[in-house]
């Protein structure tokens, strides 16, 4: 490292202000600072100095779901080879030993990459622009979103419409706004909903999740569009729902491997277990509540299902709590949490055209929150002023 230090020293002068390349002068930085701390200090005024800083928050997240994006691309294989005809009959505890895990992986592998390099040279490449023009700091930011948006799509949508949304994503969801930690809402969610409005036939239904050609078949039908049909017939078990062995979006089957990125990131204080718990709480609330009704087969589902199938687990854990988007006082991150599960499950047994309705939940609180920390805060401020005039009057 020593090495690689001084050569980026020794290259350095020319993007220094001055320099015949001051012009890349973001870029280099943006560089270097991937590579190393940045050596800019403060020089005025009174700062609380701590050891984290954006690009380790950042990469903490990356830390918590890579497990899952290494399942993902396992799984993505898994439910490849389940659906070809020689494999006709067998299970994923069966197809391991037959197939081989490395071929299984490489596979998965080999379907996935291409998503998370669209995903950053799409999205890294928009940010340089805008930095270059501005002349400000390339941010860590998007260290996250570029491996989260390939995380929530099918694995068979088109490399042109990731990029497409990737784009735009960083466009009007972050850059419009003024960039890193200015924006309102989540900016991955807003690349899939972009897909999803722009190109409903990639997201959703049973296309997205079977590829044309018997070679090349990804996967069958998911669970959430099984009971959009009406049916609950095709579910996989419980357990299989649980650890992630089902067909959908390449990050968001695994719901174990999720609630241990959500207890990671707990524990290095980077999520808010506000948050993930109200979400939980707030969605399985809605589904008891729905139990009851028993109008179709949404609402026929046991409560607990909605939260390991879909996005559900996933938006919650990695979504909801993104620190920028969310709500920030503690009691409106409650609030927030639960009115995303709520909202979540509402859409979908209401609108079985839509099974899925993290997303939207989220986008839809994303919007809400700062007028949800705004009542808590006056609420607070009513509560100390009508205790001090309680003191006053007590004193005379």
């Amino acid at each position: 490292m020593k090495g690689l230090r001084r050569f980026v020293d020794k290259i350095k002068p020319p993007f220094e202000k001055g320099g015949k390349l001051h012009f890349l002068h973001s870029t280099f930085d943006a560089f270097e600072t991937f590579l190393f701390v940045p050596n800019t200090v403060t020089k005025k005024g009174a700062h609380i100095r701590d050891v984290i800083d954006m690009k380790r928050t950042m990469i903490m997240v990356v830390i918590a779901v890579m497990p899952l994006m290494l399942f993902g691309m396992f799984n993505i294989g898994i439910q490849h080879y389940l659906l070809q005809p020689e494999f006709s009959g067998n299970t994923w505890q069966t197809i391991i030993p037959e197939v081989g895990f490395w071929k299984i992986l490489w596979y998965g592998v080999l379907k996935f990459l291409p998503l998370i390099v669209v995903s950053y040279v799409a999205g890294l490449g928009t940010e340089f622009v805008f930095a270059q023009v501005r002349g400000h700091e390339v941010n860590e930011g998007f260290l996250v979103s570029g491996i989260l948006i390939p995380l929530i799509v099918p694995p068979t949508v088109p490399l042109w419409m990731v990029a497409l949304a990737t784009i735009f994503a960083v466009i009007f969801g972050k850059e419009v706004f003024g960039g890193t930690g200015m924006n309102i809402v989540n900016p991955a969610l807003l690349a899939r909903a972009f897909l999803f409005f722009a190109y409903p036939a990639h997201m959703s239904g049973d296309a997205p999740w079977v590829a044309s050609g018997s070679v090349d078949i990804i996967s069958g039908p998911t669970p959430l569009a099984s009971a959009a049909s009406g049916t609950l017939d095709n579910f996989p078990s419980v357990m299989d729902m649980f650890l992630g062995f089902m067909p959908g979006s390449v990050g968001e089957t695994s719901a174990l491997l999720i609630l241990l990125g959500g207890l990671f990131l707990v524990i290095t204080g980077i999520g808010s277990f506000r948050i993930m718990a109200s979400v939980f709480a707030g969605g399985f609330g809605m589904a008891l509540l729905f139990n009851l009704w028993g109008a179709n087969t949404y609402m026929d589902m046991p409560a607990f299902y909605h939260l390991i199938i879909g996005g559900f687990a996933f938006g919650a854990v990695f979504m909801a709590t993104d620190p920028v988007s969310a709500a920030q006082t503690p009691k409106g991150k409650i609030i927030y949490g639960v009115l995303i599960g709520v909202f979540s499950v509402l859409l979908r047994v209401l609108n079985p055209a839509y099974p899925e309705g993290m997303m939207l939940a989220i986008l839809f609180m994303n919007v809400m929150a700062p007028m949800i920390d705004h009542y808590v805060l006056a609420g607070n401020i009513k509560k100390r002023q009508k205790r001090l005039k309680t003191i006053k009057t007590e004193e005379v």
